[in-house]
């Protein structure tokens, strides 16, 4: 796995993660800011071909 790749995944993951603590916060704002980074990652990696799995969130 290259750096890119590594990198990837691991902002994927700790978005995921930041996304899980604003829910369980009832942010609602910072919710909706961590699902758009979520999904920008998400279309990043399928532009590059980056398989994430199933971790959407």
């Amino acid at each position: 796995m290259d750096a890119f790749t590594a990198g990837l995944l691991q902002r994927i993951r700790a978005t995921e993660s930041d996304l899980t603590r604003a829910r369980e916060s009832g942010d609602d704002f910072l919710v909706e800011v961590e699902q758009s980074e979520l999904d920008d990652l998400h279309r990043l990696a399928a532009e590059h071909g980056v398989e994430v799995g199933a971790t959407r969130v």
